[in-house]
């Protein structure tokens, strides 16, 4: 299980975002530059203790209404080689020391364990509590027939308007990773994970965040 250590990173994660957001293409751009802040999100473990994976949700405060983005991002002790496009940038953590941040999508690691999530094999975690399992994570019409991929075979990462496709071997399908998230947006039979946020006026919602066209495999 993930250690949530109570320190200090310098930069901060949303500082990382607040420089990186508006660059990505399903980014809305509101004329100022964004005000993310914190409103949802889960982790998952990965098996070896070596890669933080958060499936973070923040609220870009200077549209209106706020707008809702999933920006699942992994930390790690040294770079990954191949994933300087996923690349956030570095941070300065107060127990861990130097962390190298990248947007989940292009992480092999991440991309393993959510689709060991689509298949009903790994556990969502609480965001802020070490050891704590969240069950109100869901994963709709799980894919427990799914192959799943080596966690250091690449993937192929496409970011468009609509969010982010990812490729993987053995898949004959992308796996859909929603960037922009729509409270209630229907799964319409796909294999999706299923999770809440909550804006910065205190309305909670539910939507998917990743999922995989039905009959996958």
């Amino acid at each position: 299980m993930a250690v949530i250590h109570r320190t200090t990173m310098t930069p901060t994660k949303l500082e990382l975002l607040a420089a990186w957001l508006p660059a990505q293409p399903w980014y809305t751009a509101t004329g100022v530059a964004p005000e993310p802040v914190r409103a949802g999100g889960f982790r998952l473990d990965d098996p070896e203790g070596e890669v933080g994976i958060d499936f973070m949700v923040v609220a870009d405060a200077s549209a209106e209404p706020p707008v809702a983005y999933h920006v699942p991002l992994t930390y790690r002790g040294a770079p990954l080689d191949g994933a300087g496009a996923g690349l956030l940038g570095t941070s300065e953590h107060g127990v861990l020391g130097k962390r190298w941040i990248y947007d989940a999508t292009h992480d092999p690691v991440a991309v393993e364990r959510l689709l060991a999530l689509l298949r009903g094999e790994a556990e969502p975690q609480a965001q802020s509590v070490s050891d704590t399992p969240d069950p109100t994570v869901g994963t709709e019409n799980p894919a427990a027939a799914l192959p799943g991929p080596a966690p250091d075979a690449a993937p192929r990462t496409a970011h468009g308007p609509q969010g982010t496709e990812i490729r993987v071997e053995g898949l004959s399908a992308a796996l859909s990773v929603t960037r922009v998230l729509r409270p209630d947006a229907p799964a319409d039979g796909a294999a999706a994970v299923v999770a809440g946020w909550t804006l910065p006026d205190g309305t909670e919602h539910r939507g998917v965040f990743a999922a995989l066209p039905p009959g996958t495999a």
